[in-house]
Parts: structure tokens; C-alpha cells; sequence
């Protein structure tokens, strides 16, 4: 179905999705909901972006039956920040039904308070592992045993924080015949084995991104040189104008720090990392929903999987450990046919790191922020002719030819025209060996006959 318009859902869904704004469904919406609705289980692989919070939340407010006062749905998320962007989204589904109950249960709340308030049940529960575990558990006031429907989102960084073990409990306590809806960026051996054990027959769902979702995204390499991360920050931030700029720092320390100053010298920042406290970390997540300020300073954990709109510009300062976070963070901006721009800040020691990147085929444009301007500098790693080697002029040449017209496999008669000189260096060079060794033979014969002599 190519229109939410094509969907026979009841009026209060038609409502929710009528208020969000939505036409067409995504590519991951398209091919989770129809069987969602119909009760199978789910294991969805997908980015953040694409959609898949309302690929879940679409059916189950298709579902749930607000005459019934029960819980019919939870929600898990392994952070309090995703749990949280999820119950935001969620609201619009109780401006469309005003008798739907949700209830957000995270840390960082007051449990006596959250306990009174669960004397009646919600019919959705959103939250993280541990405190649903608690509340369900520990405490007997939450029923999640009589929900019908069970969404871990997030499921790999579920496993990565530890917190596979809560949602075990939780679902080993949960129906039968529950349906079990898993969404995650990977699948590691340990999570297959963790779904295996409470899904029936699942459907697999890989989304790989379309075109429109990788527009061309430029990446500048900026050398910090005698400086530090911040202090080159600070040179140029004033240069571009970003509709939102999210600058990822490798530390929870050095992004508090890079924030303070940037706070100090008059931008609007929102924080996110691990070292905020509840009311900062409910504060800031209010921020970015309603994009209150251009610039949010974060770490990769803390922005995983949080979905941060209309990124113009990303910042990383450093390279961090894993490749792949480089690949999540410049994946943040360029979205939706948008372009966008990548400046990564870089020492010296990081340089193995920018060749790997290389390699998966980034390319890297060189520039330098100087006397209040941006200048253009000679690629990282451009291969230097050396004035003496021939056959590095000749194979310069070739690379760096200009054609008029360009034809059907030019890049392929390039490289042959290229191996075809390299050939011809090393017969050359072997005829060189050749006679040089004839020489020293005949010198050598020469200083023999001379001994005996």
C-alpha cells in the first residue's frame, strides 16, 4: 500500500496518523504494519530515521481497546532518553484517543509516587528493562502479564548495556501467545538466541536505506595542529549557520566542557550525555523535540538511537574507537534528499584511522579555518611524484588526464593503461639487473684471471 490512505484502521488511528502529519508510509512502516496488525512476530533491522517507532506504534494503537483497563502494550528501550523521545511520540495517540492511558517508566522518577499512580492500570507502558522490571517484579504494582504485545526497540544496544537479562524476566513472566515485536540496527549470535527463545516463526524485516536517504554528504578533514579539539572549534563555529549542528565529542567530560563554552560565548546548546541528571536529561530531550536550540553537544552512546531532526552539519572532534560510530555520525545529517556537511577535527595519531575510512570509500575534502576564512589544502594523503621517477610522471599523466568525452569503461582502460607502464618499468628494470650482474660477472672473471696471474 503506497497511502496510509489505502489502509482500512479504525477513525482513532486514521486520527493519530492524520495529526502526525503522514501520507505515505516508509519503507520500514510499509512492511511492518500489515503484519504487526495481524499478530506475527516481528524482528525488524533498520536505522534510526527510517521510521520505525510509528511501525510499531501505528498497530498498536490499531489494537489496544480503551474499554478495557489493563495493560495491552509495553514498550522497552535501553536508555531513559529513548524511552522518553518514544512517550513524546506517543502523545499524539491520546489527543486521537483521549481515553488511551500511557504511562512513561523510567529511572530517575520517584517510585512511591509511580506506584500510587499505577492503582490503575495503563493500557500502554513505555520504559526502560530495569524499572519495568522493578515495578512488574519487585514491586507487584505494574501488570505487563496481561499485555498482548511486547516491542523491544533498540534490541542491540539492549544486549550491549546489559540489560537483555530485565527483558528476559520480564517476558519469561509475560503470556504464551504474546506477540513479540524486536527492532534493532544489528543481530548479534547472542540476541538471535534471546528471540529464538520467545518468538514463533518470526518475520524478518531488513530495510536497507534508499538513495534519497544518502544524499551526497561532504566530509572536511580539519587539522587542529597546535591545538586542542575545543580551542579549533571555537575558531570556526561562528562560520557556518546550521539549522541544528550535532557535535559528538568522545567523552562525557569533554562534551560537558565543550558545551560550557560554547554556552559561555553566547550559542544555544543542548547537552546529552551520561553525567546529566533526570530533570537535565528530560529537559534537554523536551529541547530537541521541539528544536529549541542549533547546536547539540553529545556522545555516542547517548545519542544512539535518538532521532535528532533537520541536522545540517555534524562535528566530530577526534575519531572514535569504532569506525562505525563515524559511520552513524555523519549518517545523522543528509537525510531525506537533504544535503549535508561532515567536519571532522583531527591530530596527527589519528591518521591510520582516516585511512581505514578511506578505504570504505569516504572521501575526505582537506580544508583549514584561517584568518576568518576556509582554504582549500592539498589532499591528506595525495601519493607525491618524486621529481626523478619517470614512470611515476607517466602514471600521473594518465590518472590526471582530462577527456573531452567520457566513454564506457574509461576507469578499466585507465588502470590497464597504467598496469600496462608499470610492466614495461619492471621488464626495464630486470634488462638493468641483467647487465649489471653481466659486469659484475665479467669484473669478477677479470680480478680471478689477474690472481692467478
Amino acid at each position: 500500500m503506497s497511502k496510509y490512505s489505502d489502509y482500512m484502521f479504525q477513525e482513532h488511528t486514521k486520527q493519530f496518523i492524520k495529526l502526525e502529519g503522514f501520507i505515505e508510509p516508509t519503507p520500514i512502516q510499509q512492511a511492518v504494519i500489515p503484519l504487526a496488525c495481524k499478530g506475527k512476530d516481528i524482528i525488524g533491522i533498520s536505522d534510526t530515521g527510517t521510521g520505525k517507532t510509528h511501525s510499531f506504534l501505528i498497530p498498536i494503537m490499531e489494537k489496544v481497546d480503551c474499554t478495557k483497563s489493563y495493560v495491552q502494550a509495553v514498550i522497552t528501550a535501553p536508555t531513559r532518553e529513548l524511552a522518553l523521545q518514544i512517550y513524546h511520540r506517543s502523545l499524539k495517540m491520546s489527543e486521537a484517543q483521549p481515553k488511551l492511558n500511557i504511562r512513561l517508566i523510567t529511572g530517575g522518577m520517584e517510585k512511591s509516587r509511580m506506584v500510587e499512580s499505577l492503582k490503575v492500570q495503563p493500557h500502554i507502558v513505555i520504559g526502560t528493562p530495569g524499572r519495568i522490571k522493578d515495578l512488574f517484579i519487585q514491586e507487584q504494582a505494574l501488570r505487563v502479564d496481561t499485555a498482548d504485545i511486547f516491542v523491544v526497540d533498540e534490541a542491540d544496544m539492549t544486549l550491549e548495556f546489559g540489560f537483555l537479562e530485565d527483558v528476559d524476566a520480564i517476558a519469561g513472566k509475560m503470556k504464551k501467545d504474546l506477540q513479540m515485536l524486536s527492532f534493532s540496527a544489528t543481530i548479534p549470535h547472542e540476541l538471535r538466541l534471546f528471540l529464538k527463545k520467545y518468538m514463533k516463526n518470526p518475520q524478518t524485516i531488513k530495510i536497507e536505506e534508499k538513495s534519497n536517504f544518502h544524499p551526497k554528504i561532504q566530509h572536511i578533514l580539519v587539522p587542529i595542529q597546535a591545538y586542542n579539539y575545543e580551542d579549533k572549534l571555537m575558531q570556526f563555529i561562528d562560520s557556518i549557520q546550521p539549522y541544528v549542528c550535532l557535535i559528538f565529542a568522545n567523552t562525557r567530560s569533554e562534551a560537558a566542557s565543550v558545551a560550557k563554552r560554547m554556552r559561555d560565548s553566547g550559542h544555544g546548546v543542548i547537552e546529552l550525555h551520561g553525567d546529566l541528571t533526570p530533570r537535565e536529561r528530560t529537559k534537554a530531550m523536551k529541547d530537541l523535540a521541539n528544536i529549541e536550540k542549533p547546536f547539540v553537544v553529545a556522545t555516542d552512546i547517548a545519542a544512539r538511537g535518538i532521532d535528532i531532526a533537520g541536522v545540517s552539519h555534524v562535528i566530530s572532534l577526534g575519531f572514535p574507537k569504532e569506525l562505525d560510530y563515524y559511520i552513524h555520525r555523519s549518517g545523522r545529517t543528509g537525510r531525506a534528499g537533504r544535503d549535508g556537511i561532515c567536519y571532522a577535527l583531527y591530530d596527527k595519531k589519528e591518521d591510520q584511522v582516516i585511512r581505514q575510512l578511506e578505504v570504505r570509500g569516504i572521501h575526505f575534502d582537506h580544508m583549514n579555518y584561517r584568518n576568518g576564512q576556509w582554504v582549500t589544502l592539498e589532499p591528506l594523503h595525495k601519493k607525491k611524484v618524486k621529481k626523478d621517477d619517470p614512470l611515476e610522471k607517466e602514471i600521473a599523466k594518465i590518472v590526471s588526464r582530462k577527456k573531452q568525452k567520457i566513454k564506457p569503461g574509461y576507469k578499466k582502460k585507465r588502470a590497464q593503461e597504467v598496469e600496462k607502464l608499470k610492466r614495461k618499468a619492471r621488464r626495464a628494470m630486470i634488462q638493468e639487473d641483467i647487465k649489471r650482474q653481466k659486469k659484475e660477472r665479467a669484473k669478477q672473471k677479470m680480478i680471478e684471471k689477474r690472481n692467478q696471474e
